[in-house]
């Protein structure tokens, strides 16, 4: 059985970075991957699953729901893997 958490996983990032009491931890992670405009001041956490209709539409999981400092609102999702559907956009 392995002693470490592997950060790259589902269940590793969400040990690590999503619980309550390392809120800051993930604020100051998040914060160093993001351009200056999009400084995070708050988060919450939520896992609600969107489902399409049909076996073959994408599914969306929504993790992290964030307040940059300018007030702006987005959402952060951890991917290991290219997802067909979903854009990235890092400016």
């Amino acid at each position: 059985m392995s002693r470490y958490i592997n950060p790259y996983t589902d269940f590793g990032f969400k040990k690590l970075f999503g619980e309550e009491a390392n809120k800051d931890l993930l604020i100051d992670f998040l914060n160093q991957l993001l351009p200056a405009h999009h400084q995070i001041a708050t988060l919450k956490f939520r896992n609600p699953e969107i489902l399409g209709e049909m076996i073959h539409e994408r599914k969306a999981i929504f993790d992290i729901h964030c307040e940059a400092q300018s007030g702006e609102k987005f959402i952060v999702e951890m991917q290991k893997a290219k997802v067909n559907f979903f854009k990235c956009i890092m400016a």
